[in-house]
């Protein structure tokens, strides 16, 4: 038996945490849920915990069928940080896009976990360097960027400048058996490998939107056509959510006083309106039946 695969076995009995059960919070429970390991999925909301474990339920036996060697493991919902953190070997928080929040929590995480855990960001837009200031073992914090599985398995992997890299190392072994592809960004990359370029196609779209040229329907049609997308960027944003891109827009605008102000207006005038996308039945579009489960 190799060392490889004992690590894999020791691990495989210790349970994965995903902090925030939100749209992507669930969503990666689920693929650590396919290869038979414990999950442990931490919200503060009893409601949103309730509706995350719906969706794993419904989703989780067809991610596990399509996948040859995958089994379904168990995904339970907890409301306190040690409930989740005890004896876990991985750590992902899927918290909302604010600086502030994430330094807060990873100072939390790294005072509670067990040693040897390791601390990930799912944060799609900040270096892990950002917000590691009051943490004291930087080594074993990354970011860990998952974009929407089960359909969109990429990972990116970063270091925050101090991560050891035999924990970079031990991710690439271990996340293919889940179902997903890690990538590693070599050097520090705002947006990481794809989402820097996914960034540059939502804020030109937007723009030729904010000034008239198009509308979003009209465009992800074309999108569709050119590109044979099954959907457009419009209707993507609306299941990220788009006070999601929002906030990762504002991001990006703040390293970059140069960018379009259009992008930001247009989401502005959704986001205030409280048109969030699938998660509250209307965003772009509004042929959503009703505020989807999967928020």
């Amino acid at each position: 038996m190799t060392h490889t695969s004992d690590t894999s076995r020791q691990l495989a009995a210790r349970p994965v945490a995903v902090i925030g059960a939100g749209t992507l919070g669930r969503r990666i429970a689920m693929m650590f849920a396919s290869d038979g390991g414990p999950v442990r999925l931490y919200d503060l909301s009893a409601d949103v915990r309730t509706a995350a474990l719906d969706y794993v339920a419904a989703e989780l036996p067809r991610v596990v069928a399509a996948r040859p060697g995958a089994t379904e493991g168990r995904v339970v919902g907890v409301d306190t940080l040690e409930a989740a953190l005890d004896d876990a070997w991985l750590v992902i928080e899927a918290v909302p896009e604010r600086l502030d929040l994430k330094r807060t929590l990873f100072a939390e995480l790294d005072r509670i976990a067990p040693a040897d855990t390791i601390l990930a960001s799912n944060s799609s837009s900040y270096a892990s360097r950002l917000f590691v200031d009051r943490v004291e073992h930087k080594e074993r914090v990354l970011n860990m960027h998952f974009y929407m599985p089960p359909a969109q398995n990429a990972v990116d992997l970063m270091s925050d400048g101090a991560t050891d890299p035999a924990i970079i190392e031990r991710l690439k072994n271990e996340l293919p058996r889940y179902g997903v592809h890690p990538f590693e960004a070599r050097r520090e990359s705002t947006g990481f490998i794809f989402n820097r370029v996914w960034a540059a196609i939502k804020r030109e779209a937007l723009e030729v939107v904010a000034e008239g040229v198009t509308t979003p329907a009209e465009f992800d049609a074309m999108f569709q056509v050119n590109t044979g997308a099954k959907l457009g960027v419009f209707r993507m944003m609306d299941q990220v959510g788009l006070d999601v891109v929002l906030d990762i827009e504002n991001h990006y605008a703040a390293e970059n006083p140069h960018l379009p102000e259009g992008p930001r207006r247009l989401l502005h005038e959704y986001v205030d309106t409280g048109r969030l996308g699938v998660k509250t039945g209307r965003g772009f579009y509004d042929d959503y039946a009703t505020a989807a489960n999967d928020a």
